[in-house]
């Protein structure tokens, strides 16, 4: 008989500890898994089978025999079948009497049948007591245990209500948008079958007052993303800035640039010299 190893996790209980003996009727992936955990506190698991013989892949250290013998050597029967196969419980009637039945079981559809699981088995066994458990687990959880990802995710201690940040992300994206949108529109227009199309005052305004108005867009785009660490040294690694940093070196520098060409002071004398002044020396 194939076995598998229980030493993937540590044991939680001393040996000398042992514990009574639970009984699961079922060796499908869900009573394995079980077995595996039940196993690693120091129980002792006796599964219950219709074949016995064929058994395999259980944890080591569980013993797997009849359904009736399984029965007779605990007073806890953790039932891991579905329910069509809950036949074999008639036979086991007087067995089971005075005993905890625990059901596992979740059936595929709502309504699937008239009753639940739990309340046929208190049906079909008056004198057990019928327990429901473990139906809100999956055989993968039980398997994986805290080696699964989704329990190694860091607590998050920040608000989700909170909408001190909340105006960051919806500016990344909207600024984002609107920057792609305008270097798409500057894109088509830069086409000879388009540019030829419009007057040189059209074609002027795209490229340089729209262009412009792209190049602050993405900018600030890009400088919403970086948001606090944008000049935080704890997030520099190595000391040395991120790209995103280093993407903004030139568009700041152009940006910069144009706004002192538009001060009125130096925009007025630049104004002359396209229009043809010259300076005169006295």
């Amino acid at each position: 008989m194939e076995k598998t190893s229980t030493g993937a996790f540590p044991s939680t209980m001393n040996s000398s500890e042992k514990q009574e003996t639970v009984c699961i009727f079922g060796t499908g992936d869900f009573g394995r898994s079980l077995a595996l955990r039940m196993l690693q506190c120091d129980y002792s698991i006796v599964f219950g089978s219709r074949n016995p013989q064929k058994s395999s892949l259980l944890p080591n250290g569980a013993a797997v025999l009849s359904y009736l013998e399984a029965a007779q050597k605990s007073d806890i029967i953790i039932l891991a079948v579905h329910r069509e196969h809950y036949d074999f419980l008639k036979e086991l009637t007087e067995v089971l009497k005075g005993k905890i039945l625990v059901d596992i079981s979740n059936n595929l559809k709502i309504d699937q049948y008239p009753e639940s699981n739990a309340e046929y088995l208190a049906q079909l066994l008056p004198g057990a007591h019928v327990v429901k458990a473990f139906n809100t687990i999956s055989a993968w959880a039980l398997q994986s245990g805290a080696l699964d990802a989704n329990r190694q995710a860091l607590a998050k201690t920040d608000d989700p209500f909170s909408t001190t940040t909340a105006w960051l992300n919806d500016s990344y994206i909207a600024l984002g948008i609107l920057g792609f949108f305008l270097f798409v529109l500057l894109g088509i227009t830069s086409l000879p079958s388009v540019s030829n199309m419009v007057n040189w005052r059209e074609f002027r305004f795209v490229q340089s007052k729209l262009g412009y108005l792209t190049l602050i867009l993405c900018t600030a785009h890009t400088m919403v993303y970086g948001g606090k660490k944008f000049l935080s040294p704890s997030s520099l690694r190595w000391y040395l800035p991120s790209a995103y940093v280093i993407a903004l070196i030139i568009p700041c520098s152009v940006l910069v640039i144009k706004f002192i060409l538009i001060l009125p002071c130096i925009d007025k004398t630049l104004t002359r010299i396209r229009q043809g002044w010259e300076r005169t020396s006295k």
